[in-house]
């Protein structure tokens, strides 16, 4: 039994509430053998992740991992303009909304303050460069994207624009979440293109 699961009382209604409101997603994905909601599932193997990452994982990890991108769906990319500039605005404005919405949820059931701003810190990703924790949740969420997503990402994008994603994404892992990611399970093909980014990013010092 995972630590989210057996964990204190108040833990396990957290994890239990942010679920919840994430099995409301209505659109359904398949990762690792587990079909269900995209959010649910997705913060479930970045659960997964975070557990293999970090032997001892704190509450606040554990609670900000389940809920890093709790309700996304409510707040659609499409809600905000077009380009990159576009795109890092619904970013920034969506771990805002994360972080207010969970803290709400976790005065709810009991967390005091500290812990509830520290779980929001590590869901903005404050301080990823010098934090263990945040470095953890971020490693955790690249594995999720490698896994989950990189099928479709190659698909949509073509080898070398995914490459430079890949790369891009690798840069903000550490050795042991780049050692775990060339683990993932993968087709022929993105296990290739994995292989040639990592060559890139080797490459590139």
């Amino acid at each position: 039994m995972s630590r989210s699961e057996g964990g204190t009382d108040r833990l396990v209604a957290a994890i239990a509430a942010i679920d919840a409101a994430n099995a409301e997603d209505p659109i359904v994905v398949r990762v690792g053998g587990e079909r269900g909601p995209k959010e649910l599932v997705h913060s479930r193997r970045a659960t997964d992740w975070l557990e293999r990452l970090v032997e001892d994982p704190t509450e606040e990890q554990l609670i900000a991992i389940r809920a890093h991108h709790f309700r996304r769906w409510a707040r659609p990319r499409s809600d905000f303009p077009d380009g990159r500039a576009g795109y890092l605005k619904w970013r920034t404005e969506a771990k805002k909304a994360h972080a207010v919405e969970v803290g709400e949820l976790l005065a709810g059931v009991g967390y005091e303050p500290a812990l509830v701003d520290r779980v929001a810190s590590i869901i903005r990703k404050e301080r990823l460069a010098s934090d263990p924790a945040v470095q953890a949740h971020e490693d955790a969420l690249c594995l999720v994207f490698l896994e989950a997503q990189l099928d479709d990402l190659a698909g949509q994008l073509g080898d070398d624009h995914t490459i430079e994603v890949l790369v891009k994404t690798m840069r903000k892992m550490s050795p042991a979440g780049l050692e775990l990611a060339t683990g993932i399970p993968l087709s022929e093909e993105s296990a290739a293109l994995l292989r040639r980014a990592l060559e890139e990013l080797a490459a590139a010092g």
